[in-house]
């Protein structure tokens, strides 16, 4: 039986085909975000102590308590913003799930939603299943900043949410304070809400601030801010994150959570609940550890040949090879995991490719969370693959003369 698909121009996610790649070819992989050293010891023994003590069966849809307790302290900790923890703070299954969640429960057939590029990829499927459709707006590189007008003259009585990233994946960069006023009065007089995806929360570098919907007082009374205890204790694989939103929103996204994932992990949220008791400052020094990681890298990669523009936040770099390959980023990385056995991540498939060419870039993106071998290693890849294009170029240069 043939059936129509409703994602028919969507194909399997770059982080999937690159890492099948790599695993194929036994390639570092620094292109997935994900650490590979362990989370806290006091961490895992929390969980485990949580499983052992029969915290096993479901827990509540909207979150263990104790755990929204936590989170609604480190909201007011980290924003001087009080929360609500019955009305609206929601556990979710990581951060893609609450994205999933509140696009559902916001988006309508014929709805539009504002978005930039380029745009973490699982974004404008769920748009398109809920019947919407995105209007995406390029981010000004090479600092690639959000160009207001261009937002301006994209509202119209359709948009019913507009999506924003920061720190922003993948390319880096932290909105400021006046990003979100000018957001702000935009959609002032308009029936738009604010969906922030902000799993990267802790993770800024260079003595910036993060700016939160949460502590703007006009974005925070129409905003769904997602945030996602993976990144923050580097347990990616244990799916925790939530939401936050006024009640009203919350409701609505609750209506699609409970028949989505309903409930999440129950010893993993008792676990991490304790955890954050017993060290509630634990994300303090996210910004300074992963600083560190990216200066190694970067530090590393002196005079290789890449272009370097430190990344304002996440742990994510970008390198542009533009002086070193003439190739698509596509290319240039498939020929990277086979010739040099790494693999990154091209950034042409953050890019919306349906209302015309994606752009011809010269940009990866790298991961730096990673153990200083293996960061040491990767350079060193790097390096002598840059290496070799050169002297590949040289000697092609010395054929043609």
């Amino acid at each position: 039986m043939q059936f129509q698909s409703k994602l028919a121009d969507i194909p399997t996610t770059i982080f999937t085909t690159v890492s099948r790649r790599a695993r194929e070819l036994s390639a570092l992989d620094i292109g997935q975000g994900f650490p590979d050293f362990p989370i806290d010891s006091l961490l895992s023994e929390h969980v485990t102590a949580a499983m052992r003590e029969g915290h096993n069966q479901y827990a509540p849809m909207t979150g263990v308590q104790s755990l929204r307790e936590a989170i609604a302290s480190k909201i007011d900790a980290t924003y001087q913003k009080s929360v609500d923890v019955d009305a609206e703070i929601t556990v979710t299954c990581g951060a893609t799930e609450a994205l999933h969640s509140a696009i559902l429960s916001l988006v309508r057939s014929g709805d539009e939603v504002i978005l930039f590029d380029p745009a973490y990829d699982s974004y404008e499927p769920v748009v398109n299943l809920a019947g919407g459709r995105c209007i995406r707006i390029p981010l000004t590189a090479p600092l690639f900043r959000p160009d207001w007008e261009r937002v301006a003259a994209a509202l119209s009585s359709r948009t019913r949410l507009v999506l924003i990233n920061n720190p922003h994946n993948p390319v880096g960069t932290v909105w400021t304070r006046s990003d979100l006023d000018e957001l702000a009065r935009l959609i002032r007089d308009r029936p738009v809400a604010v969906l922030s995806d902000e799993v990267y929360e802790h993770v800024v570098f260079d003595g910036q601030q993060h700016e939160s919907v949460l502590s703007h007082p006009e974005l925070s009374q129409r905003s769904l801010a997602v945030f996602s205890f993976g990144k923050t204790l580097h347990a990616t694989g244990w799916r925790v994150g939530y939401c936050v939103a006024p009640a009203g929103l919350t409701r609505e996204f609750r209506k699609v959570h409970q028949f989505n994932t309903f409930s999440i992990s129950a010893p993993t949220q008792q676990g991490i609940a304790r955890y954050l008791e017993a060290k509630p400052e634990a994300w303090r020094n996210l910004g300074a550890f992963f600083q560190h990681k990216r200066d190694y890298l970067c530090d590393a990669l002196e005079g290789s040949g890449f272009v370097i523009k430190r990344a304002q936040g996440t742990y994510f770099q970008l390198l542009d090879f533009s002086a070193i390959s003439g190739l698509s980023d596509v290319d240039f990385v498939e020929r990277m995991i086979t010739e040099a056995r790494i693999a990154a991540i091209p950034i042409s498939p953050f890019y919306t490719g349906r209302h015309g060419p994606r752009p011809r870039l010269a940009v990866m993106r790298v991961c730096f969370a990673k153990r200083e071998q293996t960061l040491q290693s990767a350079a060193e890849r790097l390096r002598e693959f840059a290496s070799r294009l050169a002297d590949d170029a040289t000697v092609s240069d010395i054929a043609t003369t």
